[in-house]
């Protein structure tokens, strides 16, 4: 006969069984238990890669000829590259380069098949945007490799006729300093402004302050403004600490207007401000505040803003969803102007995309929140 079980083991089942009750009530909690690892494998699994493919190439040839035509076929033909842009002089060619329309030029000298054919040798150029040092250093490798081979082809035997010259534009030293100082800055702003400021809101609705405060003469609008205040500006500060040890210690240059990326820089505390107070409407606890700010928005700014992993070698999903983080628009654009040089008006784009965003993301925390006041 089969002896029940002890009250020690009945016990122990009610206590878990009450427990998974309790997970499976909490429909957050299960969301986060169960569905976080999916998404952490597909991103981690599709958008963590630094390898360089698909490099917007653009096009300089004065003269077309069958030696050019081989070298072109040759590099196109790979998967590291591919056509965006015929240009028509070397300004068009700079042009593109620094508007973000290309990563690399292939610039052909005048009459290279005539010089080739007379004195045996004929100068080609690639000009690599070096922003992201990683990138260029690949786009570079590939390319003059490419090149090489088919330069042996042409020489049919003989030494090569030809050999790429290759020049690195916005950051002709390399320094990885270029390219992690912007990313490295978006991800210091959303963690203050974002994360700070949805626990603490949420803080003051845990101990039950705000309620008292809803209650007093000022109106619900006031209340949030003030709490947001000292965030922004401590955001402020770090920004200015951000750029200057960036310029004086890192020596990274800012290239276009400070004033440009001091306006951007504003623009998107404001933004991670409003991510704060819409997170701060959702969450029940500073708990599950902590979660959804570390997890759900940390994690995308880190894997899919472009901080790390360049945004134009992920899958056309990941790519779409990138364009939902507002990180991403303020690396490009301080990218754009710190390292690139470019004027306000080529980052239209990104302050637009930035503005959106925070302008829908304030409404619909405000509205969330007045809808829990009334």
């Amino acid at each position: 006969m089969k002896r029940p079980p002890s009250p020690a083991a009945r016990l122990f089942r009610a206590f878990t069984l009450k427990e998974f009750r309790h997970i499976f009530r909490d429909k957050r909690t299960l969301l986060v238990l169960l569905g976080m690892p999916v998404v952490q494998i597909v991103l981690f699994g599709f958008a963590i890669t630094t390898e360089a493919r698909e490099a917007r190439v653009v096009l300089l040839s004065p003269s077309p000829g069958a030696a050019e035509r081989r070298v072109t076929d040759r590099l196109l033909s790979s998967d590291y590259f591919e056509l965006s842009a015929v240009a028509s002089s070397p300004s068009a060619v700079e042009r593109a380069l620094r508007r973000g329309e290309a990563d690399v030029a292939l610039v052909f000298e005048p009459a290279f098949d005539e010089r080739l054919a007379r004195d045996g040798k004929a100068r080609v150029q690639l000009v690599v945007d070096a922003t992201n040092p990683g990138l260029a250093a690949q786009f570079s490798g590939h390319a003059s490799a490419i090149i090489a081979a088919a330069a042996v082809e042409l020489a049919g035997g003989a030494p090569p006729p030809l050999a790429a010259e290759t020049r690195l534009l916005h950051n002709p030293g390399m320094k990885a300093a270029y390219n992690f100082v912007p990313g490295v800055a978006g991800f210091i702003l959303m963690l203050v402004c974002a994360m700070m400021t949805s626990v603490s809101i949420v803080r003051e609705k845990e101990n039950g302050t705000m309620d008292m405060l809803l209650v007093s003469p000022a109106r619900p609008w006031m209340i949030i403004a003030a709490k947001l205040v000292p965030y922004f500006t401590l955001s402020c500060v770090n920004l200015a600490t951000i750029l200057l040890l960036s310029v004086g210690v890192l020596g990274v240059p800012v290239a276009g207007s400070p004033g440009g990326v001091v306006a951007v820089s504003l623009l998107f505390i404001l933004v991670s401000l409003s991510i704060g107070i819409f997170v701060s409407t959702v969450a029940r606890d500073q708990v599950v505040a902590m979660l959804v700010s570390g997890m759900v928005l940390m994690m995308p700014v880190v894997l899919l803003s472009g901080l790390i992993f360049p945004v134009e070698n992920m899958p056309p999903l990941l790519e779409w969803l990138s364009r939902l983080i507002p990180a991403r628009w303020y690396i490009a654009a301080m990218k754009k102007i710190m390292i690139e040089g470019a004027p306000l008006h080529l980052v239209t784009g990104e302050i637009l995309a930035l503005a959106a965003t925070g302008a829908a993301l304030l409404l619909l925390g405000l509205k969330k929140f007045n809808d829990r006041v009334t």
